[in-house]
């Protein structure tokens, strides 16, 4: 096989970028400014510019740290979304937090990964692109150690793969896992029965490679009702079923299989039904690890993650003292440019700016003011709506006097993956939760 060229270039290390114009709300004063250097510069948030996407690194810390511990004490593995943030400097904290690899969705995310690094990566989608198949079979041919596991769930997808890994002389097998999903639910072979037919055409192609099962548990439910439960529950028993399945007709063609679950919602109900299918020393058979693929614990948020979150279920223990909680790490800024009516005040971000498909953002505070004239000020405010660069707040009497023009709130946010997206740049602060935080550092996305 003809390799491709590879990328050598690394990308820029987040603290050497030099701040300008084509960094959303960094005013121009900091343009010229390496990121590294705003540690010691330390503006506050409002001496940038609104709209404003921040970052609470504590907070980070205090997340990555929770989420260590409890697939630790669980015996489970993570492998966390890394198209979450997009953010290589994120993806090192996860990893320098016990995550093993790191989860992508599509081709050029590996890209990016690879470019930053990251060399045991899994793709938790099914390769079919010919363009990506082909590089990413150069990947593997030149680096010996790196490592890519992809998703099948059907025999067409399984012949496509390997068809176009053997007509470019890939000479690395693809590893690769089988995916099952369920009626009503995303991709996935939609029965376990239907999950091993395209196991057993795995086996017939030599360029590919069986280690493990899984598959998303996320889109069969949407909140933590018990028939929701019950369905995410069911799905999952059957994934052992399959592992158990695959294990028995000697499919599997690794010495250490992998089962593969969790989004950012039901990772107990996973660890619940697969845990116990962990072998480490391979007693039952192959060794067989569980990995949890949730990515949004990272920042969490305040809206739809800490309605549905197992750990954030707990309102007794929603403080700072809570070891295992998590805890949004995402905040916005906003001013207020327009008061056209009573009740009424249109701000400076819309749905370029903040995420909006899980949950429309919640006023929290307005800077400048001590937390509890806040409280009064947003006793019975909401953001009702968001245009392309407007949002909608809608106040009682308490605010007629306070929330004037220019005015600038604080937002909780609901649903990272949407958010991250919309930002090249991100400023964290330390203590988001103070009146006027102090940005300290900033990350780059690369979406």
């Amino acid at each position: 096989m003809t390799a491709l060229p590879r990328l050598t270039s690394e990308l820029v290390p987040d603290h050497d970028i030099v701040i300008g114009s084509q960094h959303k709300s960094f005013p121009a004063p900091l343009w010229g400014t390496r990121v590294g250097d705003l540690a010691t510069a330390r503006p506050s948030v409002t001496e940038l510019s609104t709209p404003l996407l921040v970052l609470d690194s504590a907070r980070i810390d205090a997340n990555l740290a929770a989420m260590q511990r409890w697939t630790a004490e669980r015996g489970l593995d993570l492998a966390p979304h890394g198209k979450t943030t997009m953010s290589p400097t994120m993806w090192r904290r996860m990893i320098d937090h016990g995550a093993i690899a790191l989860t992508l969705a599509t081709p050029w995310q590996i890209a990016v990964a690879r470019r930053a690094g990251i060399t045991s990566i899994m793709l938790a989608n099914t390769l079919v692109d010919p363009a990506g198949i082909r590089w990413i079979a150069a990947e593997l041919d030149a680096d010996p150690d790196g490592q890519v596991r992809s998703w099948v769930d059907s025999p067409a997808a399984v012949r496509l793969l390997a068809g176009v890994r053997e007509e470019a002389g890939a000479q690395r097998a693809q590893d690769v896992v089988v995916e099952l999903g369920a009626p009503g639910g995303r991709t996935g072979a939609r029965s376990v029965e239907a999950a091993l037919e395209v196991a057993r055409e795995v086996a017939s192609a030599p360029s590919l490679r069986l280690v493990g099962c899984g598959g998303y548990e996320g889109a069969l439910a949407h909140d933590r009702s018990e028939s929701g439960l019950s369905a995410v529950r069911r799905y999952l028993e059957d994934v052992a079923r399959l592992h158990g399945a695959l294990q028995a007709e000697g499919l599997y063609e690794t010495d250490e299989a992998v089962v593969t679950a969790g989004g950012s919602a039901y990772f107990d109900v996973v660890a619940d039904v697969l845990a116990p299918l962990v072998d480490l020393a391979g007693e039952r058979g192959i060794a067989t690890r569980v990995v949890l693929r949730s990515g949004a614990y990272l920042v969490h948020d305040d809206g739809f993650y800490r309605g549905i979150s197992p750990l954030d279920q707990d309102e007794d223990a929603r403080d700072d003292d809570a070891a295992d909680r998590l805890r949004s790490a995402m905040h916005a800024y906003v001013r207020i440019v327009s008061r056209p009516e009573p009740g009424l005040a249109l701000f400076d971000a819309g749905k370029r700016d903040l995420p909006f498909d899980e949950g429309l953002p919640v006023p929290q505070g307005v800077v400048g003011l001590p937390e509890s004239d806040s409280d009064t000020v947003l006793a019975t405010a909401e953001v009702t709506a968001l245009n392309d660069q407007h949002g909608f707040l809608r106040f009682g009497p308490e605010g007629e006097d306070a929330l004037g023009v220019g005015t600038v709130l604080r937002l909780g946010l609901s649903h990272p993956c949407t958010a991250f997206d919309k930002w090249r740049l991100i400023p964290l602060v330390e203590d988001a939760g103070g009146e006027v935080p102090v940005v300290v550092d900033a990350i780059a996305t690369h979406f």
